[in-house]
């Protein structure tokens, strides 16, 4: 079958691209540099509803660059709760403090506050369902360490397993369309 006109050209491709992005399957992971976090401070890496699938564990793979009040590099913590942020979360993952999560697993290694320590490491969690939608959790990066007056500073990166950034629709719809419209000028022009 040809397509002669450059819109239908234009909406298969979007077409394609649309169904790439729905079926893929991905992790996410959020990259740092020098990010510092006082005690128990925590900042959003995947707001509610940002992430649609099932998260089966997570990964860090960082380095302590400053650390006060014996900050760990395993003190950097990723940690999942509904809005607002609490102490009674559903995941905590590495942090010296309890915040009183249903699941709490710590780093296998990290455990010291020398600047060039690095924590390094996987872990396997019970599934958490995202839906993509406002009711999900929120999945927060900081110190889980509540040292009074305690900060740490890291460099590295931290993954979440099984889920998928779920892109907001105008910005996938016009990436879609560029991406067809540049494939389509690319095409008209070789013709030439």
């Amino acid at each position: 079958m040809k397509i002669n006109c450059w819109w239908k050209k234009a909406l298969l491709a979007l077409g394609f691209v649309i169904g790439s992005v729905s079926a893929a399957n991905a992790d996410i992971t959020v990259t740092f540099t020098n990010q510092t976090y006082a005690a128990l401070n925590f900042t959003q890496i995947a707001p509610n509803g940002s992430i649609s699938g099932t998260l089966t564990g997570v990964a860090v793979n960082a380095t302590l660059n400053a650390s006060l009040v014996s900050t760990y590099a395993d003190d950097l913590t990723i940690y999942v709760d509904v809005l607002p942020l609490s102490t009674a979360g559903l995941l905590q993952v590495g942090g010296f403090s309890n915040l009183s999560a249903t699941q709490r697993l710590s780093w296998a290694n990290g455990a010291s506050a020398t600047v060039g320590t690095t924590v390094i490491d996987n872990v396997a969690v019970n599934p958490i369902v995202f839906s993509g939608t406002a009711a999900d959790p929120v999945v927060w990066l900081g110190n889980g360490w509540g040292g009074a007056g305690a900060s740490g500073t890291w460099t590295g990166s931290v993954t979440l397993f099984g889920v998928n950034a779920v892109p907001e629709p105008t910005s996938l719809v016009l990436s879609a369309l560029g991406m067809g419209l540049v494939g389509f000028g690319t095409r008209r022009r070789r013709t030439v």
